[in-house]
């Protein structure tokens, strides 16, 4: 950051740090022991679709890479999103994939396509839960959508998940960036 940029209150976009997404299993044991939220063992990576050979020759990878177990929908923005699909317990297998297919986007120069990736929780009253990955901003925050349809959030319950995962999650401090993922798959 250069002179002018500190005097015009400027300051250098964070650095997406893709291995962030490696304390989601850590985050899961502390969301099943105090709230008994469960891993659902879907997650989902969102990302601006780009038209090319490229970007087509990347999807094929994607699915090869999951062995299949992947699924590319697009929803009503036209953003792409990925769907990962693991056993409910393999938080740590899920995220690996996640990873994996995040970092072979950025590394075939498709970065500022990723917008976000998440992996979604139930609990015994059936509340949904996604921890939500913000790449251009590298953190995270707990998406709740109330249940009963609607675009409805449970903000009570996001805020309690913030407090809980403090110490496990990079936690995005402004709640103005907390985005709504209305019908985002793998919630």
């Amino acid at each position: 950051m250069g002179f002018l940029d500190a005097i015009l209150g400027r300051s250098k976009p964070v650095r997406p740090d893709l291995d962030q997404l490696f304390a989601l299993p850590s985050a899961a044991v502390t969301l099943q022991a105090a709230a008994g939220f469960e891993p659902t063992g879907l997650g989902s990576v969102c990302f601006a679709s780009v038209e090319g050979g490229t970007f087509a020759r990347i999807q094929e990878e994607a699915r090869s890479l999951l062995d299949g177990s992947v699924e590319f929908t697009q929803d009503a923005y036209g953003y792409t999103w990925l769907l990962a699909r693991h056993p409910r317990g393999d938080v740590a297998g899920l995220v690996n994939d996640l990873h994996a297919v995040n970092t072979s986007l950025e590394e075939a120069g498709f970065g500022p396509q990723l917008l976000c990736s998440l992996v979604g929780f139930r609990d015994e009253r059936q509340r949904s839960l996604a921890l939500v990955y913000l790449y251009k901003r590298g953190t995270f925050y707990p998406f709740s959508p109330k249940e009963g349809g609607g675009e409805k959030r449970d903000n009570p319950l996001e805020l309690e998940v913030r407090a809980m995962l403090g110490d496990d999650l990079t936690i995005e401090q402004d709640l103005a960036r907390w985005f709504p993922v209305w019908g985002a798959p793998g919630l």
